[in-house]
């Protein structure tokens, strides 16, 4: 039996086995295998055949190169990319796990404060990568109106501070990347996955993206809304964006990846506190805005807790999840946090 297997399932394609051996740093005995296709079909022994003496220690995007050149030039690939394949090599030589593999929890946190919600995130990824927990899926939910901007944002150019204090929405500067989420406990939907960085072997930031949520695509599908993967990290359909993904990895070898996305948005106070959203839209209106962050109600007809329900199922039934909770070491740590960071004017202001 060969010593390394790995596997990847392409998002929006088909899945990819790799099976192989090293000698004298060179991969042997290689396999290419999966569910696609792949014509003419002795293509893909053409691939294994090429792959078979590369070295063990090139990139994925050195082993689609050598799968790119060894396809013949008529090669018709459906479900399968030559940087799919470079990805399964390299997750096969790491011994990267797959979904399956992994023991997860799914948390579904009850009404607390938008800080919290951003303390935890860095609390449970930190457990995580600590080797305290498993990986884990986690549905917030929220008590007050926030707007929450990225780790990179400045204030000032992003906020319209006196507004969002008039209207009793709290700043947060989370720390992961990407942009500000306006966010109020009835119109958005926000999940955050807490995984080992050896899950995303071989990735890119935007192919993590895409393999981190293409369970949540699914779920919109079975609730009617034809919702895929806009690079670098939206979530749209043909009516518009639904939401927008950003990741944190820390050096303890945890991944940080949270998703936002918009149930029923007032685009009229969203754009009173977001001073780039009234950029994007000045010459559009408010009725324009809306369209932009394309609420899921109107997709799919059903309640928020609707969605959030699907969400779960979805997720639990495709990885094999069980019911997870918070512990009270971990509320009291991320309780911590929000006093000593995530309120504190030397994190939230750190760029004015």
């Amino acid at each position: 039996m060969p010593t390394f297997h790995g596997e990847y399932k392409m998002p929006g394609g088909k899945l990819i086995v790799v099976d192989c051996d090293v000698e004298a740093g060179e991969l042997s005995d290689v396999t290419v295998s999966g569910d696609f296709f792949v014509e003419p079909d002795e293509a893909i022994l053409e691939v294994s055949k090429a792959l078979t003496g590369a070295p063990a220690t090139a990139t994925a995007a050195g082993y689609a190169a050598v799968v790119r050149e060894a396809l013949p030039a008529d090669t018709v690939m459906l479900g399968v990319s030559p940087e799919a394949i470079g990805i399964a090599v390299r997750r096969a030589l790491s011994n990267a796990s797959s979904w399956r593999d992994l023991d997860w929890q799914v948390i579904v946190t009850p009404k607390i404060s938008p800080v919290l919600n951003v303390a935890l995130d860095e609390v449970l990824v930190t457990e995580v990568g600590e080797g305290r927990r498993g990986p884990t899926m986690r549905i917030w939910d929220w008590n007050s109106d926030a707007v929450i901007i990225g780790s990179f944002q400045s204030v000032r150019n992003e906020i319209d501070v006196d507004e969002a204090q008039a209207l009793e929405t709290q700043l947060i500067r989370r720390v992961s990347g990407g942009g500000a989420m306006y966010m109020q406990p009835a119109s958005s939907i926000t999940y955050s996955i807490y995984v080992p960085d050896s899950f995303v072997e071989g990735m890119s930031f935007e192919q993590s993206y895409q393999f981190l949520d293409e369970w949540v695509l699914e779920a919109l599908f079975t609730l009617g809304v034809d919702a895929e993967y806009k690079p670098l990290n939206d979530i749209a359909s043909p009516l518009g964006k639904i939401g927008g993904a950003a990741q944190k990895r820390l050096a303890s070898g945890a991944v940080l990846h949270h998703v936002t996305m918009s149930y029923d948005m007032d685009a009229e106070r969203m754009m009173r506190v977001l001073r780039i959203g009234r950029e994007k839209m000045s010459d559009k209106g408010t009725k324009s805005a809306a369209k932009r962050v394309d609420p899921l109600r109107s997709q799919t007809g059903v309640s928020r807790d609707e969605v959030i329900t699907r969400l779960d199922e979805v997720f639990r039934q495709r990885h094999g999840a069980t019911r997870g909770d918070i512990t009270e070491a971990e509320y009291a740590r991320a309780e911590a946090l929000v006093a000593t960071k995530f309120e504190n004017d030397e994190w939230t202001l750190r760029i004015p």
